[in-house]
């Protein structure tokens, strides 16, 4: 079944590191008020600390997405957010045909042959989250999110599995171009990423001839807890 067959829209969301499917809790209800049906993921070996995270790579986070698309009747919105965005790239690439539209959140495609850019050491099993002022440090804000807000998070996160950190991203399929794609800019103005992909830069490539929307929605690099409905907004006009 094609992307645009009859059916409902189906909303795949996927979060960045440390996150589960709970990421998402404030975004759901807004979606299903908006006629969507959202799929909020938690990717393997994410579900608890205790998970055995060993040995886990981007494909396998890949996979289960797909498996999960593949199982769905109707077109396919795939969300991706922060270190999400390799995973919905890998899915997009898979099985094209079955993707409506992807959107990514503060988030972009990795270019083919790269990975995210965090380095982790070689024996490493877990990348937990680091303090919230070196990821602020690191241009990767927490805008918006109150002492409490963090604090959950904080208590929820799981650490994200240190091979799916050090995977480099394959990409063979060239019908991906053909997907549609919205970008949630949230700590990088939309002008500043289209001047980007105009100018040809390297780390922007992957959108250079596709159909690309650049919604600017500014707050911090979690807008899924900063501003959950505004967020939601975006992806269902993003979906419709």
């Amino acid at each position: 079944m094609t992307p645009r067959s009859k059916g409902p829209v189906h909303v795949v969301l996927v979060p960045g590191y440390w996150l589960g499917g709970w990421a998402w809790d404030h975004v759901v209800p807004h979606l299903e008020e908006s006629g969507l049906v959202p799929h909020a993921v938690t990717l393997p070996g994410m579900a608890s600390r205790s998970e055995d995270r060993a040995g886990l790579t981007l494909e396998d986070h890949v996979r289960a997405v797909r498996e999960l698309v593949e199982g769905l009747d109707g077109p396919v919105v795939l969300v991706g957010h922060s270190g999400g965005a390799p995973v919905v790239s890998g899915v997009g690439d898979a099985v094209p045909e079955r993707i409506a539209r992807v959107v990514y959140v503060d988030a972009g495609p990795v270019p083919d042959g790269s990975s995210i850019g965090i380095e982790v050491p070689d024996d490493a099993v877990d990348h937990p989250l680091p303090p919230w002022e070196d990821l602020a440090a690191d241009d990767t804000p927490h805008d918006g999110m109150d002492d409490a807000m963090l604090a959950r998070v904080r208590e929820r996160s799981v650490p994200t599995p240190a091979g799916v950190v050090r995977s480099v991203v394959r990409l063979t399929n060239e019908r991906r171009k053909r997907v549609p794609v919205t970008v949630v800019c949230s700590t990088m103005p939309a002008g500043v990423l289209r001047d980007a992909i105009a100018q040809g830069a390297p780390w922007a490539g992957e959108l250079a001839g596709t159909d690309v929307t650049l919604v600017d929605l500014p707050t911090g690099h979690w807008p899924m807890f900063s501003r959950p409905a505004d967020l939601a907004q975006v992806i269902a006009a993003a979906a419709r």
